[in-house]
């Protein structure tokens, strides 16, 4: 009979490790000469790290090496720096710089803030020419007033007139 992809073996069905598992030695997917040994290449690295200089093994223990970088000093510029900082390294005084977008919309929103500014005070010819028109306005509204003013006057005038 067809049982798929994997078969089972003679000891039974597969077992998988929990991580507690894992994490105390005791899982059953690495035979026990094997958690021997290890404990016994941790203590020698152990031991040799205690040699090693304070610096050097600083900078180690803060990045795991993967592969061959280990073996190879790589500096590859595409490979992502890790941007955690402790508030002890951070430098005060520096200054970030901003990106391109960032102060071209800087930029945009002074140029704005400063056009208003003389807009307000009337220096620009937008302003020059609203300014023109509003004293224009005024001069038509006064007119029509005093206009308004006469007319009724004269027909306070003519019903006056009439009563006499």
């Amino acid at each position: 009979m067809g049982r798929g992809k994997f078969k089972g073996k003679p000891t039974g069905q597969r077992r998988f490790s929990s991580a507690a598992e894992i994490l105390a030695g005791t899982s059953a997917a690495r035979p026990r000469s094997f958690k021997q040994k290890e404990a016994e290449y941790e203590e020698d690295v152990e031991e040799e790290s205690e040699e090693e200089s304070e610096e050097e093994s600083e900078d180690e223990s803060d990045v795991k090496k993967k592969g061959h970088e280990a073996l190879i000093e790589v500096d590859n510029p595409n490979r992502a720096k890790p941007k955690t900082l402790k508030a002890r390294d951070l430098d005060a005084s520096k200054t970030t710089e901003l990106s391109r977008r960032e102060r071209e919309e800087l930029e945009k929103q002074r140029a704005h803030e400063r056009y208003m500014r003389l807009q307000e005070q009337g220096k620009t010819e937008q302003a020059r020419k609203d300014l023109d028109r509003l004293a224009l306005i005024r001069q038509q509204r006064e007119e029509a007033a005093k206009k308004r003013e006469e007319e009724k006057a004269a027909r306070d005038a003519k019903k006056v007139d009439a009563r006499k």
